[in-house]
C-alpha cells in the first residue's frame, strides 16, 4: 500500500532535513495500515516500505537507549531475523555507485554483528526486569557497547545516505499527489 502525499509536503520536509523527510515518510505509511505493523499490516507493504520503518525503529531505540535497548523492548527478531541487513546493503550498493561511500555496507555488517549478539544474548536481554536490572544490563553486556558507538558515529551520515534513496526512488514509498 502506498500512501499518498502532497508533493509540496515533501519538499517541505525535504527542505527541514533528513529526519523530518524520513518522519514523514514513515508516518504515512504507518498511517496507511492503521499505525501499527504487524504480520498483516506488513503484508499490505513493499519491502522498501518495511525496511525503511525498521530502519526508523531502530534508530529511534539505539539513539534512545542502545541495541540492548532496542532487543529489550521486542524489537531484535524484526530486525536482526528479518532480511533488513540485506536490504541496507543492497541500498548500500546503489548509494555507493552514486556517492562514493561504503557507509551504508558497512552499517548492514554492523547489523549481521548485532545479530550474532542477539542471538547469544537475546534471551537474557529480553527477560523481564526492574529498571535497576534493565540498566544493569549495560554493564552485563559490554560487547554492545562498540556497536552502540559504531552507529551513534555514523548515524548523520546513515540517515543522510537512507534519505537519498528514498528521494531516488520516492514511488517505492509514497505517492506524492
Amino acid at each position: 500500500m502506498t500512501p499518498t502525499i502532497p508533493e509540496q509536503e515533501l519538499i517541505h520536509a525535504a527542505g527541514a532535513g533528513m529526519d523530518e523527510f524520513i518522519n514523514l515518510i514513515t508516518d504515512a505509511t504507518l498511517h496507511s495500515v492503521g499505525g501499527e505493523l504487524n504480520a498483516e499490516s506488513m503484508s499490505r507493504l513493499t519491502g522498501d516500505q518495511i525496511t525503511l520503518l525498521a530502519y526508523q525503529m531502530l534508530h529511534e531505540e539505539v539513539m534512545d537507549g542502545g541495541f540492548i535497548q532496542l532487543i529489550h523492548n521486542g524489537l531484535g527478531p524484526f530486525i536482526f531475523l528479518n532480511p533488513f541487513a540485506k536490504a541496507i546493503r543492497l541500498w548500500g550498493q546503489e548509494t555507493e555507485a552514486e556517492t562514493g561511500t561504503t557507509v551504508l555496507h558497512d552499517f548492514s555488517k554492523l547489523l549481521y554483528k548485532g545479530r550474532k549478539l542477539f542471538e547469544k544474548y537475546g534471551e537474557e536481554l529480553t527477560k523481564p526486569c526492574t529498571d535497576e536490572e534493565f540498566m544493569a544490563l549495560y554493564e552485563q553486556y559490554p560487547e554492545f557497547d562498540d556497536l552502540d558507538d559504531e552507529f551513534v558515529g555514523t548515524e548523520e551520515t546513515i540517515t543522510a545516505l537512507i534519505a537519498h534513496y528514498v528521494d531516488e526512488h520516492i514511488k517505492d514509498f509514497v505517492s506524492p499527489a
